[in-house]
C-alpha cells in the first residue's frame, strides 16, 4: 500500500452522487481503446497474454456496456466521471456549440460539466496519474487537477513537452526510456503502459487511468497477427502492473466492428446527400461526433450521427432516414437522450444509430466531405449499438457489483467491490 492508502483506509469521497471507498491498494483503470471482447479471449486462447489469464483465474473477466455513441471521448470522460454524459456533458469529439452555432471540437475542458474522480480524490489527499495516448484527451481528463507534487496528467503524443506547471512532471522520455512515438502506431499505447508501469514504482499513484488509442484495433481485426502482438505486448506491462500488488480494472471505451462490403468498400450510408435530394440543400444538417484530428484510420465514419432541421419537420426527416437500408434507430431528441442518457442541448433534433443486420452499416455526411485516402485497410469502426459490449476485467475477486454493469463502474468496482486487495 502506498501511504496515502493506509493513511486514508476506511475514507469514502463522494462524485457525482457515487460514494467510493479507498481503494485497498493502489488502483490501476486501464481503458483499451477499441477493445472488443475477442482480441482478448483470442489472444488468451492462442497463449499470448499468460498474465492476463492469470489474472483472469483469481479475479473476473465478464461482460459491461459503453455509453452510446459508442465513441472514445464520451466513454473515457463516463469513465473518469463515473456518470453516464447526462452528467457529465461530454457528447461526442464534436459537435454544433448550442451558444455560437459554429461547429467545433469538444476537447475543452469547458464542455466538462462534473468533476472527475480524480479531482475529488485529489482533494481528499491522494496521489493521482493519468497517461493518454493522444493529447486530446489529456486536458478533460486533468480538468481540476493541482500540479503541486501529488498529480501527473500527460499523453504520450506529447511526452517530450510535459513540464511540473502543466503536467506535474517533466522528463517523461526519459523515465519512460522511449521516445515520443509516432500518433498512428501500436507504440504510441506501449508508451502508456510503459510509463504507467514507471509512475506506479516511483510516484505511487492512489488513483491511476492509462488510457491507449485505437490505431490498432481499426487496423487490425481480433485474431490477426497485428492485433495479437499488440496484446502480447500489452500482456507484458499487465504483468508488471500486477506483480507490484496494484489493483487492476480493464475496460474498454468501446468495440469495433468491420464496416465494409465483401469487396472492401466502406459500407457508407452518405446521409446528408441522400437528405439534401430528397428535401433540398440548407434543410437539413447531419452532424457526426467521430470527427476528430485523427481520421486517417475512420475516415470520420461511424455508426451515429445526430441531425439538425431548418425547413423540413423532424417528423418528416426520420420518416425519411428510418427507411434507410442500414439504420437500426431513429429518435427525436427528447427520446434519444432519455434512451442513451445524452445532454439535450448538445444535441440535433434528431439522434441515429446505424448498423443493419451485419453492423456494418456508418453514416457519412457528403461523400465528397470524406477523406478516405488513409484506409489503407477495409474501414473497421464503431459508434452503434453494434460496439457496445465491452471486457470488464479485474485481477480480484469482486462482490456485489452494479447492474447493469457498465465501463463507467470501472472505478466503483477497484473501490467498492473488492473483496481481497
Amino acid at each position: 500500500m502506498t501511504a496515502n492508502t493506509t493513511k486514508s483506509a476506511g475514507k469514502s469521497v463522494s462524485v457525482n452522487g457515487r460514494d467510493y471507498d479507498w481503494p485497498r491498494a493502489p488502483l490501476v483503470v486501464i481503458c483499451c481503446d477499441g477493445s472488443e471482447p475477442d482480441y482478448m479471449e483470442i489472444a488468451m486462447t492462442e497463449g499470448l497474454m499468460p498474465n492476463l489469464k492469470k489474472m483472469v483465474a483469481r479475479g473476473e473477466n465478464i461482460r459491461g456496456l459503453c455509453v452510446i455513441p459508442s465513441f472514445t471521448n464520451p466513454n473515457n470522460l463516463s469513465i473518469v466521471t463515473g456518470s453516464p454524459p447526462a452528467v457529465h456533458g461530454i457528447c461526442g469529439n464534436y459537435l454544433i456549440d448550442p451558444v455560437t452555432g459554429l461547429e467545433t471540437m469538444m476537447n475543452d475542458p469547458k464542455w466538462l460539466r462534473a468533476p472527475t474522480i480524480f479531482e475529488k480524490f485529489q482533494k481528499a489527499g491522494a496521489k493521482i496519474a493519468v497517461v493518454t495516448a493522444k493529447d486530446k484527451l489529456r486536458l478533460l481528463l486533468g480538468k481540476g487537477l493541482v500540479f503541486d507534487g501529488t498529480a501527473a496528467a500527460f499523453s504520450s503524443e506529447h511526452a517530450d513537452k510535459a513540464t511540473l506547471k502543466d503536467n506535474g512532471i517533466e522528463g517523461v522520455c526519459d523515465m519512460v526510456g522511449m521516445a515520443v512515438p509516432e500518433v498512428y502506431s501500436a507504440e504510441l499505447s506501449e508508451f502508456v503502459f510503459a510509463a504507467g508501469v514507471k509512475l506506479l514504482a516511483s510516484m505511487k499513484p492512489d488513483l491511476m487511468y492509462l488510457s491507449t488509442t485505437d490505431y490498432v484495433q481499426h487496423k487490425y481485426a481480433p485474431g490477426s497477427k497485428g492485433a495479437n502482438s499488440f496484446y502480447k505486448m500489452m500482456d507484458g506491462y499487465l504483468g508488471r502492473l500486477d506483480a507490484q500488488g496494484a489493483i487492476v480494472v480493464i475496460v474498454a471505451d468501446h468495440g469495433m466492428k468491420a464496416k465494409h462490403l465483401p469487396g472492401g468498400e466502406p459500407d457508407v450510408i452518405y446521409l446528408q446527400d441522400a437528405l439534401d435530394k430528397s428535401f433540398g440543400a440548407g434543410t437539413t444538417k447531419v452532424i457526426l461526433p467521430i470527427t476528430d484530428p485523427y481520421v486517417q484510420h475512420h475516415g470520420a465514419l461511424g455508426s451515429f450521427a445526430t441531425i439538425y432541421v431548418k425547413g423540413v419537420s423532424a417528423e418528416e426527416a426520420s420518416a425519411f432516414i428510418a427507411k434507410q437500408s442500414g439504420i437500426d434507430v431513429v429518435l427525436d431528441r427528447s427520446q434519444g437522450c432519455a434512451r442513451f442518457e445524452l445532454p439535450e442541448d448538445c444535441m440535433g433534433d434528431i439522434i441515429v444509430v446505424s448498423g443493419g443486420s451485419t453492423g456494418s452499416k456508418v453514416i457519412g455526411t457528403s461523400r465528397a466531405r470524406h477523406d478516405l485516402s488513409g484506409l489503407n485497410e477495409p474501414l473497421r469502426s464503431h459508434g452503434g449499438l453494434t460496439e457496445q459490449t465491452i471486457p470488464v476485467i479485474v485481477n480480484r475477486k469482486t462482490q456485489n457489483l452494479p447492474t447493469p454493469l457498465r465501463n463507467f463502474d470501472a472505478f466503483f468496482i477497484g473501490c467498492n467491490c473488492i473483496i481481497e486487495a
